[in-house]
């Protein structure tokens, strides 16, 4: 071990002032009090999409397994195997609605924080 002194960084970067920071929630609860009727009918929306993006594919999954297993008769159930694959489809689905809806929040608050 070297008794050296620690050598700090010339240009350490400064964190934004508090009255920043203040004045940029302070605008962001601004634009959400304005907005606030759009947001929740943009939610219940949301939900609507979300949950018709589960339940249809799961929902052809039962109907196209029934029919299989109808036609088919065997020892596996067509049903139960395309009620979990439309299950996962609709899960997946739904991640990718809400991963692209939180991108498009993400991008406008950063648009309007600048």
């Amino acid at each position: 071990m070297t008794d050296e002194p620690q050598k700090k960084p010339l240009n350490p970067p400064k964190p934004p002032a508090l009255s920043q920071e203040v004045g940029a929630k302070a605008a962001r609860k601004l634009r959400a009090q304005r907005h606030v009727t759009q947001t929740v009918w943009f939610g219940l929306g949301m939900m609507g999409l979300i949950g018709w993006s589960v339940a249809i594919p799961t929902l052809l999954g039962i109907v196209l397994g029934r029919w299989l297993d109808n036609r088919f008769p065997g020892t596996h159930s067509w049903t139960l195997m395309l009620l979990t694959v439309g299950l996962i489809i609709g899960c997946w689905n739904a991640w990718y609605w809400l991963a692209k809806e939180d991108r498009a929040m993400r991008d406008e608050q950063e648009n309007h924080d600048e």
